[in-house]
C-alpha cells in the first residue's frame, strides 16, 4: 500500500488543479512531464539501437538496462494520447482562424488538431513496434541463444534510426515548439535530441551502477563505466554547442518572430532558471568529467548523472513553462505533478527491472563484451 501512496497523493493534487479551474496549468505540467518520460524511453531505445548498429560489444553486458528503460515508450504512448485531449487548452494554433496571426495562419495545413493527432499516433506506433522488435528479440535470444536474432536486430537498427530522426523531430516541433507557433528554429530537433540522449545516458549509468551495487553485473568493469562517462562528457559538449548555435543564429538574424521566444526566457525572473540550466547542463558535468580518472570514479559518475537528469528537467521546464507564465510557476500544482510522475517513473522502471536476465546472456558476443579492455 505504501508503494502507491506517492502516486495517489500526486494524482490527487494534479487533478485538484482541474477542480479549481486551473486546466491550462494542468496541461502544461502534463506536457512537461510527458516530454521527460519520452526522453528517457526513446533515448534508451536509441542507445540500444546504436549499440546494434555499430556492433559496440562493450555495450552488450549493460544492454539490458536501456532495454528495460526503453519500456517507458509504452508509458509515453499513453501519456501522449491522453495529452491530445488538452490541445485546445494550451496550443494557440487550435484557436479559430480569425484569431490567429498571419504567420500562424499560414501554418494551419500542418498545425491542425486532426493532422497533429495522426502524426503523434504514427510516432507512437513506430516507437512501440521498434521497442517490441529490439527487446522482444533480445529476450527471446536469452532462451534460444540464436545468433540469427542478433543479425535481425542489427539489420533493423538503420531503419529505426531513420524513424527515430523523423519522429523525434516531429514530437519536438509539435509538442514543444508549437507552444509558440510564430517561433521557428531549424535545429530545434537536434537540440531536443542532444538533451534526450544525454538524459538517457545518465539514466542508464545510474541503472548500471545500481545493479553493480547489488552484485548483479559482476562482469562490468571500470572500462565499461569509463565509456559511459566519455559519452556523457561528449554529449554535454554537444548539447552546449547546439544550444549556443541556436541562440547565436537567432540573435544574429534578429527577426521579431524569432527573438521574442528568447526574450520570454532570458531576463527578469527567468535569469535564475537560465543560471541553473547552464550550471547543471554544462559547467558541472563538463568539469566533473574532464579528466580520465573521473570517468572511472563510481561516486562521481553517480552524482554527475543525477545532475544531468535534473538539468534535463530544468531544460524542459525552461522550454515549456514560459509559454504559460511570465514568471517561473512553482507551486502546489507543480509539486503534485512532480510527485505523481516521479513515483510513476520509479515504479515503472522497478517493475521493468524484473524483465529478463540482467545481461543478454544469449547474445553470441557477450563474452567479447565482458572481456572488453580499453
Amino acid at each position: 500500500m505504501k508503494r502507491y501512496l506517492p502516486h495517489s497523493i500526486g494524482l490527487a493534487v494534479m487533478f485538484a488543479t482541474l477542480a479549481y479551474g486551473l486546466t491550462q496549468r494542468f496541461w502544461f505540467n502534463w506536457v512537461f512531464w510527458t516530454m521527460f518520460v519520452v526522453s528517457l524511453g526513446l533515448g534508451s531505445l536509441f542507445i540500444v539501437a546504436i549499440g546494434h548498429l555499430l556492433g559496440a560489444r562493450w555495450t552488450i553486458p549493460m544492454r539490458r538496462v536501456p532495454e528495460r528503460t526503453a519500456s517507458l515508450v509504452l508509458l509515453a504512448a499513453a501519456l501522449l494520447i491522453f495529452g491530445l485531449f488538452g490541445l485546445t487548452s494550451i496550443y494557440p494554433w487550435t484557436q479559430p482562424a480569425q484569431d490567429l496571426s498571419h504567420i500562424v495562419a499560414d501554418k494551419t495545413p500542418w498545425l491542425n488538431v486532426p493532422f497533429f493527432a495522426i502524426r503523434t499516433l504514427l510516432c507512437i506506433a513506430a516507437w512501440v513496434a521498434s521497442y517490441k522488435m529490439f527487446t522482444g528479440l533480445s529476450l527471446q535470444q536469452d532462451a534460444s541463444a540464436d545468433p540469427r536474432l542478433t543479425l535481425r536486430m542489427r539489420r533493423y537498427a538503420p531503419a529505426f534510426l531513420a524513424l527515430f530522426a523523423v519522429t523525434l523531430t516531429v514530437i519536438a516541433f509539435d509538442w514543444i515548439s508549437s507552444l509558440e507557433p510564430e517561433w521557428y528554429s531549424d535545429i530545434f530537433g537536434v537540440y531536443f535530441f542532444a538533451g534526450l540522449f544525454l538524459a538517457a545516458l545518465a539514466f542508464t549509468t545510474l541503472g548500471v551502477l545500481r545493479l553493480k551495487d547489488q552484485g548483479r553485473l559482476p562482469g562490468v568493469t571500470g572500462d565499461h563505466l569509463h565509456n559511459l562517462g566519455v559519452l556523457m562528457f561528449a554529449f554535454t559538449v554537444f548539447w552546449s554547442y547546439i544550444a549556443f548555435a541556436q541562440y547565436m543564429l537567432i540573435w544574429y538574424g534578429n527577426l521579431p518572430e524569432e527573438i521574442v521566444w528568447y526574450q520570454q526566457r532570458i531576463g527578469g525572473p527567468w535569469n535564475a532558471v537560465v543560471a541553473i540550466l547552464v550550471l547543471s547542463r554544462f559547467i558541472i558535468p563538463f568539469f566533473a568529467l574532464a579528466t580520465y580518472d573521473a570517468k572511472h570514479d563510481v561516486t562521481r559518475l553517480r552524482w554527475v548523472s543525477w545532475t544531468i537528469l535534473a538539468g534535463h528537467a530544468v531544460d524542459l521546464y525552461w522550454l515549456i513553462m514560459p509559454s504559460f507564465s511570465d514568471t517561473p510557476a512553482l507551486s502546489w500544482p507543480e509539486a503534485g505533478a512532480a510527485l505523481f510522475f516521479i513515483a510513476l517513473i520509479v515504479s515503472w522502471t522497478a517493475s521493468a527491472s524484473r524483465m529478463g536476465a540482467d545481461m543478454p546472456t544469449g547474445d553470441p558476443f557477450i563474452k567479447a563484451g565482458l572481456d572488453y579492455k580499453q
